[in-house]
């Protein structure tokens, strides 16, 4: 059966998973691109632009266990493009080029409709506008007995966590403050909502915390 996860997701160490003011020059809004540093040079990164190098160890560990069984993504509008609004026309395809790193189907929250869009490497965009859950139930299928995986953003992730439809999460906490912007935790109660950390793993770049929903 599939279950759905957080793989890889970096925080900072107060929480913030994106800094404020998200743009096409800051996809992680401003100082974001301090929280994945951890994952920039792993082997899993590099190779997924073409690239025969990268660093090995615990935190390429991690990273490439990230995707092992992914059947299906489910992602916010927001970590699809820096577009608000309806659709101005469908030239935009998203932040990663033509072969983007997913490789199956991916099924963007929205509330303003738009044709499937076709990728190289096997990865369909599918935007769904009727709801998390919705999203949820359309990636289940596709992933034909695989996991799916919500890739972010932070208020999509809040939004299945705090309908305790996340089976489990593996969180990165990198050695930075943020201060402000979309912080993962606010207001959310999860061991009222059944999650405990179940295991951390510390490396000179970021601490590795698994948090599983207890049944």
């Amino acid at each position: 059966m599939s279950k759905l996860y957080v793989r890889a997701f970096s925080i900072s160490v107060d929480g913030f998973g994106a800094g404020p003011d998200q743009s096409l020059e800051n996809p992680l809004g401003l100082n974001g691109e301090k929280l994945p540093q951890w994952f920039f040079p792993t082997k899993t990164f590099q190779a997924m632009f073409g690239k025969g190098h990268g660093t090995e160890g615990i935190d390429n560990d991690f990273a490439a266990k990230s995707f092992d069984n992914i059947g299906s993504w489910i992602l916010g509008r927001n970590m699809f493009g820096p577009i608000r609004g309806p659709w101005p026309d469908e030239s935009w395809k998203g932040w990663w080029g033509d072969n983007p790193p997913y490789h199956v189907p991916v099924f963007v929250l929205t509330h303003h409709k738009r044709p499937p869009l076709t990728m190289e490497g096997g990865t369909v965009f599918h935007f769904v506008t009727e709801g998390y859950e919705a999203a949820l139930e359309q990636a289940k299928q596709a992933a034909k007995g695989k996991d799916v995986r919500v890739g972010g953003g932070v208020a999509t992730i809040r939004q299945y966590l705090q309908a305790g439809l996340i089976d489990g999460m593996h969180l990165v906490q990198s050695p930075a403050l943020l201060g402000r912007g979309e912080n993962l935790f606010a207001g959310l109660d999860l061991p009222a909502l059944g999650y405990v950390v179940t295991d951390r793993v510390a490396t000179p770049a970021a601490t590795h915390l698994t948090v599983t929903k207890q049944k």
